[in-house]
């Protein structure tokens, strides 16, 4: 017997987020929007351009972002990609909240070969960075957005927030050789401190300068360097990276300390997309001794410094702590040989036992960076007077790291550069972090394996193949839609 035939009614159920942008997709059409910005021929356009664009602008993470960064984000939604700029899931009951962002583009800095083309140097030669899709200008967006997470405070000012960085890039290559990668910066400008009576050995309490180091600094150039003013290194007016600058003639006076956001590489269709978290275990800077050797710093290069030192075993520099690779190395068995796990794991921060997390940092938090650049360029009468760069940066970084490094080995370790161990006198460890909103630039710098920490090339623009200044967003606005599978 013929077992009975079952008519099956089929129901197609489309998402509700398809139909809306499928709306979208006919109202733009409807009112004559064309494929903006698509490659020319012989390169091929994104055939999807409008829907493309449409999805993103309906997106509940983007639909509520100022004009402008949702501009940007369409944009990069209209051009040919692997995937479409990322979406921002919420990690806690409510929303993610945008309260900055960045634009990036390849105009705030001196071109270089990464960038432009340059008449018997690399005019011949097979484009690597930018350039893609038959000349297609390389743009990029970032936003920064707080977790309202349960017990942690909303305000990006305050150094225990918990914020996500979502970076979105258009139009660079893959880099392919040599483990290359690029890699995103805040960057935040050295103020010029305000003026306090010194310690009691004379030296400057922390944040400030002394009565003495501000004459110092009066007495340079057109006497730029006056308190909450952005210090420069000649005493004259801000000069911010350009493209006008002229390596090594004419280069930035302003001083960065640069946050990197990790490594990422790009897609098949020249895309990059990045995510990274901004808290007190993270806001942390690479040793700032290494400046001295990037070739960065006119005339390093000519002096033979590329390649002169490592960082790769923790330690407080040149004129500091070495300490014993077997110690403080890249340990590959499963037990350390004096805590913690024997794989050196920087983002093992935290853990219920302290014997547990990591000791072997090579980078210091964010706010001591910034002291060590206080002791190196503003400080000149109450740290080291008469003592010439870059012996003083090595000297101020031993000096700095010492008021923070509980044991002596040179290194902030995670339970001494926590948010709330004491040091140095202080009840906590607050003061050792700069707050997100002051990191008012970002850059993307293209990176090689050089063994360095430190951006290539810095403190200069060289690496550089996309920048962009901040803007903040206040009161700040819903960013988020969906919720993360994990909430950490």
């Amino acid at each position: 017997m013929k077992a009975p035939v079952r008519h099956q009614t089929r129901i197609s159920f489309k998402p509700m987020a398809a139909v809306r942008a499928t709306m979208a997709f006919l109202a733009l059409s409807a009112s004559g929007s064309t494929l903006a910005e698509q490659p020319p021929p012989p390169c091929h356009p994104n055939p999807h351009a409008l829907f493309d664009r449409a999805i993103v602008h309906l997106r509940g993470d983007v639909r509520n972002l100022p004009r402008r960064l949702q501009e940007r984000l369409e944009r990069m939604a209209e051009r040919p990609h692997t995937y479409l700029p990322m979406q921002a899931f919420a990690e806690a009951d409510k929303p993610s909240q945008l309260f900055q962002y960045y634009l990036l583009d390849t105009t705030g800095f001196e071109a270089n070969p990464f960038t432009a083309r340059f008449p018997g140097i690399n005019d011949q030669a097979m484009l690597t960075a930018t350039g893609g899709n038959c000349g297609l200008p390389t743009i990029g967006a970032v936003r920064l957005v707080v977790e309202p997470k349960p017990d942690l405070p909303t305000d990006p000012q305050n150094v225990r927030a918990f914020i996500d960085v979502f970076t979105d890039l258009s139009n660079l290559f893959v880099i392919n050789n040599e483990s290359g990668w690029y890699e995103g910066w805040m960057i935040h400008d050295l103020e010029v401190p305000a003026v306090a009576a010194p310690n009691a050995d004379g030296r400057a309490q922390f944040g400030t300068m002394t009565a003495a180091d501000a004459a110092a600094l009066r007495a340079m150039g057109s006497h730029n360097n006056e308190p909450g003013k952005l210090f420069t290194m000649d005493g004259n007016a801000p000069h911010l990276p350009s493209s006008s600058d002229q390596f090594p003639s004419r280069q930035t006076n302003i001083v960065p300390i640069q946050l990197s956001m990790g490594a990422v590489n790009c897609m098949q269709q020249t895309d990059c997309h990045g995510y990274w978290e901004f808290n007190y275990t993270t806001n942390w800077i690479h040793p700032l001794y290494e400046l001295p050797f990037t070739g960065g710093i006119p005339g390093t290069f000519e002096a033979g410094n590329i390649g002169a030192l490592s960082s790769l075993i923790p330690g407080s520099g040149p004129a500091g702590v070495k300490n014993n690779p077997i110690g403080y190395g890249d340990n590959p068995n499963t037990a350390g040989t004096l805590q913690a796990s024997g794989p050196r794991d920087p983002d093992k921060f935290d853990a219920d036992v302290d014997a547990q997390r990591e000791y072997r940092q090579r980078f210091i938090p964010s706010g001591l960076a910034r002291e060590i650049l206080l002791d190196t360029y503003v400080r000149l009468a109450s740290f080291e007077p008469g003592v010439a760069f870059p012996q003083r940066l090595y000297d101020a970084y031993v000096a700095q790291v010492q008021r923070v490094d509980q044991n002596g080995d040179g290194v902030i370790s995670a339970l001494e550069g926590d948010v709330d161990s004491a040091s140095d006198g202080f009840a906590d460890n607050t003061r050792l972090f700069l707050p997100a909103p002051s990191f008012r630039r970002f850059a993307v710098t293209r990176e090689i394996n050089d063994g360095m920490l430190a951006p290539r090339f810095a403190p200069s623009q060289r690496a550089w193949v996309l920048s962009g200044m901040a803007t903040a967003v206040s009161p700040a606005v819903r960013a988020s839609e969906g919720r993360d599978g994990d909430d950490r």
